[in-house]
């Protein structure tokens, strides 16, 4: 296995840096020419998907000039990426925010703290953190009963005002509103707004237990289900689950006796409670005691600190973002660029001072900050792509492959570039690339560095790729057509036909 090591020096955009990339484009004018035609392995997977070549577009280009690009096909084309555009906003993250950057849920008090007691009422202010699961949100109710908080006389108060964020129907996209995909991103974002529902047979009782996590309070679960002797084929159907009452989840089915345990993860049905009801029912399952209720509101200007929860580091953040494609982390990250980052967009050179939250955040500002940030790094060409939420769940969304392979090489040679080279899915071995490259003779299983992208009409593909003739390749591949799906053939062909480069 050929591993790539992408700890360049760090460009920054100055006039020296242009000059040197003016450079770089004269001295790949004169090498050969790129191929213009898609390799016969990729035509021959477009043709048995029924799409013609002229929906995909394909670039692989050398991240080290003045080697030759080996193809260029309509790669000024303008296309929407999916879920690839995650690589533009943990990318700008990465380069605005740091790899060690974290976000911090407050828990802070209008009262006093006697004997185990907590005399007022206790706030829980977000920043935005993308990953506050139950295992976290737990160690920090457990913090603040060692500091005496154990019976709150008063309410839990939860602060949501770090995003200033529209209604969101989670079905709107594509119907699928019990999807955790479609969840909404939220300044005080926990568990993902999920239920994870686990099926356990009971052959000896004729059912199979049903168990459920986190517990959110008020909410009542079917204990049991009875078993069936049927095929396990689709077993979420055989269920007849019902998720149209906020207050319970019953099922009207049974569960197939061969399926054996099996979880079903499902965003809760009224995801606008689902902070206060998990919060309640966790603090209670974790020993504590509440006299008042759970509900929205802010912290007062001059609320104590009790407790702050600090997040993973952005570099641990960016890795589910990119591996596993999660959509409601992404538009997490892309929603603190544009709290945070606006005044490092317009001191770039300048050197780095703590950063201070100077506004709320919200996609419009998101939008703003990185058009800006992408014209200071890259200049009026490529093209800035069109971002809408920055997770790529977006019909609106487009990028060309110029743009995104300018991206990429740039990422190659940043001081933080192993960290995002490392959040990418490894061919044949990790993330959403494992089912690549699966034979025992691929040449690309372990040396491509990859993000993949499906919606509808769409798929995708884009990273590094170490090639048998010693050069490392950004290999990025589109196709946009009603028969997408069935050309993802076309794309694995293409990561194949890059790493087997000859010399």
């Amino acid at each position: 296995m050929r591993h790539l090591s992408p700890a360049y020096p760090h460009h920054s955009t100055t006039w020296a840096a242009r000059a040197q990339r003016l450079a770089i484009a004269l001295l790949s004018a004169v090498a050969l020419p790129a191929c213009a035609q898609l390799p016969p392995s990729v035509s021959a997977a477009l043709q048995r998907a029924q799409v013609p070549a002229d929906a995909m577009s394909a670039l692989v280009v050398p991240i080290d000039p003045p080697l030759a690009d080996r193809l260029r096909h309509r790669a000024d084309a303008s296309v929407n990426p999916a879920s690839v555009m995650k690589l533009v906003t943990t990318y700008a993250a990465l380069d605005l925010l740091g790899a060690d950057f974290t976000w911090d849920t407050q828990f802070l008090t209008d009262g006093t703290v006697d004997q185990g007691v907590l005399r007022g009422n206790l706030y829980v202010r977000g920043s935005g953190d993308p990953k506050l699961v139950l295992e976290r949100l737990q160690t920090a109710f457990f913090a603040l009963q060692d500091q005496g908080v154990r019976v709150i006389l008063g309410d839990m108060v939860l602060d949501h005002s770090a995003f200033e964020l529209p209604a969101h129907d989670p079905g709107a996209f594509d119907g699928e509103a019990l999807r955790p995909y479609n969840a909404s991103p939220d300044a005080l974002l926990v568990n993902f707004k999920s239920v994870v529902l686990t099926f356990q047979p009971d052959p000896a009782a004729g059912v199979a237990r049903v168990l459920s996590e986190p517990p959110l309070a008020g909410l009542a679960v079917d204990a049991s289900v009875p078993l069936n002797r049927q095929g396990c084929g689709d077993w979420r159907a055989s269920l007849r689950a019902r998720f149209d009452n906020a207050n319970a989840i019953r099922f009207e089915g049974s569960y197939p006796a061969g399926c054996g345990e099996r979880v079903w993860p499902v965003a809760y049905q009224e995801p606008a409670s689902y902070a206060a009801r998990s919060m309640e029912g966790l603090w209670r399952a974790s020993g504590g005691a509440l006299t008042g209720q759970v509900r929205t509101g802010l912290a007062p200007p001059g609320a104590r600190l009790l407790h702050s929860a600090r997040s993973l580091p952005l570099s641990d953040i960016i890795n589910d973002v990119n591996q596993w494609s999660n959509n409601v982390m992404a538009q997490q990250v892309f929603l603190t660029l544009g709290r945070l980052a606006p005044a490092r967009v317009d001191a770039l050179s300048e050197p780095r001072g703590p950063l201070q939250p100077v506004r709320t955040g919200h996609f419009e500002r998101s939008r703003e900050v990185v058009a800006r940030w992408w014209k200071t790094t890259f200049g009026i060409r490529p093209a800035a792509p069109v971002m809408d939420n920055g997770a790529g769940l977006s019909r609106m969304e487009r990028i060309t492959p110029d743009a995104l392979a300018e991206l990429l090489r740039h990422a190659a040679r940043h001081r933080q570039g192993a960290q995002f080279v490392q959040s990418l899915s490894i061919a044949g071995v990790s993330g959403t690339a494992a089912r690549m490259a699966r034979s025992s003779d691929s040449a690309a299983r372990g040396n491509a560095w990859l993000k993949t992208g499906t919606l509808r009409d769409v798929t995708g593909i884009a990273g590094y790729v170490n090639a048998r003739n010693g050069a490392r390749y950004v290999v990025i591949g589109f196709v946009n057509h009603p028969n997408a799906p069935a050309a993802r053939a076309a794309l694995d062909a293409l990561v194949e036909w890059t790493a087997a480069l000859p010399d």
